[in-house]
């Protein structure tokens, strides 16, 4: 069985910072993993993600220069940090992860649909 376990989510003051962690059990991602997110009322919207692959990373424009992926393949380990909070910010936070083998197009990294295992999240609360 498959599972993703995130943790380190929180509330933070404006202008601060948090840690996400996520472990993966029960097969290794050798490929890709990210972090998706979703506020109250909104629709998932991607975050970032890493090829284990080139090692390259990506991100959304809102976050791209706050935010950092990182991880751990052989220990099935991805972080997200973030820096420089803002109240828009505020939102679960998943870690995700493609079926094996998979491979994603480029231009569908920030797609929700091209990953198949989520966690159950952790919540982000940024206040002002």
């Amino acid at each position: 069985q498959v599972t993703l376990v995130e943790s380190g989510g929180g509330v933070v003051q404006a202008g601060g910072s948090l840690r996400l962690s996520c472990a993966a059990s029960g097969r290794t991602f050798k490929y890709y993993m990210a972090w998706f997110r979703q506020a109250s009322g909104k629709e998932r919207e991607f975050a970032a993600a890493i090829s284990w692959i080139s090692g390259r990373t990506y991100y959304a424009e809102s976050v791209k220069g706050r935010f950092t992926i990182s991880g751990d393949n052989t220990k099935n380990t991805v972080y997200l940090q973030m820096n420089s909070l803002q109240p828009d910010d505020t939102a679960v936070y998943y870690c995700v992860a493609p079926r094996d083998g998979k491979i994603i197009p480029l231009d569908r990294y920030s797609s929700p649909d091209e990953y198949e295992y989520w966690g159950q999240g952790t919540q982000v609360t940024v206040s002002s």
